[in-house]
C-alpha cells in the first residue's frame, strides 16, 4: 500500500508510504491520493509523507514505467492536480520534509499548508533538462512572479520561513509543533459548514481565471445559491442567540 488512509477525528489523514523513496510520486501514490480525496467520510483532508525526511520529493519515473495502467506521468500529474482543485472538503498539506518537483506541485494544489521549519521547497527539474510543466499552472496561482521563476530557473529550494513569507506555505512551524498545528487547522475548518465550505471552493476556483466583469457575474449567481443554503440561515441565528451554530451541512 503506497498511500495509507485513516479517519483521525474529522480528518481524513492520506500518508504516502514510500520512505524509502522519499515518499516519490508513482502511479499507485497518485491513485491512492486521487481515490482518497474522492471519500466522502471526513470533514477535512490531510496529506502528508511517511518519516521526517520527505513530504514528496517528485516523481517516481521507475515508478511509472512499471504501472499498468499505461498512463504518462504527465497526465498522471495533471489528474492529480485536477483531483485537488475539484475536492470540496478543505485539503491541507502537512510538509514533514522535502517538496520537490512533483511534490511542490502536490503541495501548491493542496488549499492549504503548513511546514515543518527545516523543510525545503523547490523545482529542481532544470538541473535534469526539463522545465517543471504541468504544475506551472500551480505555481503561477501561488506563487509571486520573480519568485517562481527563479525557482523554475535556477532549480535552487527555499526554505519553509521564506515560503511562509511568500504566501507559498500558510506556516511555517518548529518539527515539533507540526503535528499540534496541523491539527489545530484541522479542528478549526470542521467546525465550519461543510456545504458552504464546497460551495466557498467552487466560487473561488470559478472566478480565478475571469476577466473583472465575468467574475463578479459569476460571483453574484454563487451569492444566490448560499443565500439558499440552510446553514446560513442557522448560522445567522446562533449568532443573534449567542450560540456556536449546528450546522446542517445543507
Amino acid at each position: 500500500m503506497t498511500v495509507r488512509s485513516d479517519v483521525r477525528g474529522p480528518a481524513l489523514w492520506l500518508t504516502i508510504d514510500r520512505e524509502e523513496r522519499r515518499n516519490a510520486l508513482s502511479a499507485e501514490v497518485i491513485e491512492g491520493l486521487v481515490e482518497g480525496l474522492s471519500r466522502g467520510d471526513a470533514r477535512v483532508v490531510v496529506i502528508t509523507g511517511a518519516g521526517e525526511r520527505a513530504f514528496c520529493a517528485g516523481g517516481d519515473l521507475e515508478g511509472f514505467a512499471r504501472a499498468a495502467r499505461g498512463e504518462s506521468p504527465p497526465a498522471a500529474i495533471a489528474r492529480l492536480m485536477r483531483a485537488l482543485r475539484e475536492c470540496p472538503r478543505p485539503v491541507i498539506a502537512r510538509v514533514n520534509g522535502l517538496a520537490l518537483g512533483g511534490g511542490f506541485g502536490l503541495l501548491l494544489g493542496c488549499d492549504l499548508a503548513i511546514a515543518a521549519g527545516d523543510a525545503e521547497l523547490g523545482t529542481p527539474e532544470i538541473d535534469l533538462g526539463l522545465w517543471p510543466h504541468v504544475i506551472t499552472v500551480a505555481i503561477q496561482r501561488n506563487v509571486p512572479r520573480k519568485v517562481a521563476l527563479e525557482l523554475m530557473l535556477t532549480g535552487r529550494r527555499i526554505g519553509a520561513a521564506d515560503a511562509a513569507r511568500w504566501g507559498i506555505v500558510n506556516r511555517a512551524v518548529p518539527r515539533a509543533d507540526l503535528d499540534r498545528a496541523v491539527e489545530e487547522m484541522v479542528e478549526e475548518l470542521a467546525g465550519k459548514s461543510a456545504h458552504v465550505l464546497a460551495l466557498g471552493k467552487e466560487s473561488y476556483r470559478g472566478a480565478e481565471d475571469l476577466p473583472w466583469d465575468e467574475a463578479v457575474a459569476y460571483l453574484t449567481e454563487m451569492l444566490a445559491r448560499n443565500i439558499q443554503a440552510e446553514d446560513l440561515r442557522e448560522g445567522v441565528q446562533a449568532f443573534f442567540e449567542k450560540r456556536a451554530p449546528d450546522w446542517r451541512d445543507r
